[in-house]
């Protein structure tokens, strides 16, 4: 996968995709990360990003040309346009969930756009972004991290990535049901056991409390799971 990170700020972006498993799978070659600053794209001498909105109001509004710029330049380096899913974490899009991860992983390239300040032209939105994806009902100061959130979430899925994919394939929100508690060793910590059906080595029975727990914490903190579940 090639994934390619439009931002004021790309160097939060940089840190965070060049450690851990994310890191990894782009040292081990399962995806690509590219990054793009809009000063680095914007007019001389003064290189802004940002105006005033036209038909007034406040805050200020990410120009269109560094953002055009830079995806010609990523079509033309990569000669199909069609081929790009581009997305844009914005309050108002689409609310982000496990099943758009699934779809997203099995995409081979990816552009991201991080909005800054009061918004994005609206011209930008209309001719490029193919996505606009919400990560919760809340604002941050920026779109860096929504994006890096929606990258996590797509980049584990892809095969290779983490040791076992069933490990992710049983995940909360890839089950139907939230999971289930874990335990490691010591079996007794300060006085706190693990539960006896975790050490009996009988499968049958640890899937069955599993199970049983996946439902209880389902219905205890997220009842409207269980209500599409029956629908």
């Amino acid at each position: 996968m090639e994934i390619h990170f439009i931002s004021p700020f790309d160097k939060i972006a940089q840190v965070t995709l060049n450690e851990s498993i994310l890191g990894r799978a782009n040292r081990n070659g399962i995806v690509n990360y590219h990054f793009y600053n809009l000063y680095d794209f914007a007019d001389p001498p003064h290189h802004s990003i940002d105006d005033s909105p036209f038909g007034g109001g406040v805050g200020m509004i990410l120009k269109p040309e560094p953002i055009f710029r830079i995806i010609d330049k990523i079509i033309d380096e990569n000669s199909n346009r069609n081929k790009y899913r581009v997305l844009f974490p914005t309050p108002d899009g689409e609310v982000f969930n496990q099943q758009i991860a699934k779809e997203l992983s099995l995409e081979e390239n990816l552009i991201f756009i991080s909005g800054h300040y009061k918004g994005l032209d609206q011209r930008v939105r209309d001719e490029f972004v193919t996505d606009e994806i919400s990560i919760g009902d809340y604002v941050l100061t920026g779109g860096d991290l929504p994006s890096l959130v929606i990258i996590d979430s797509i980049v584990r899925l892809i095969p290779g990535v983490i040791g076992k994919i069933e490990s992710a394939e049983t995940d909360s929100f890839t089950n139907p049901l939230l999971d289930y508690p874990h335990y490691t060793r010591p079996e007794n910590f300060r006085g706190l056991k693990v539960p006896e059906v975790l050490l009996s080595g009988h499968h049958g029975k640890i899937e069955n409390w599993r199970q049983e727990k996946r439902f209880e914490k389902t219905k205890t903190r997220r009842p409207d799971l269980l209500a599409k579940i029956k629908n």
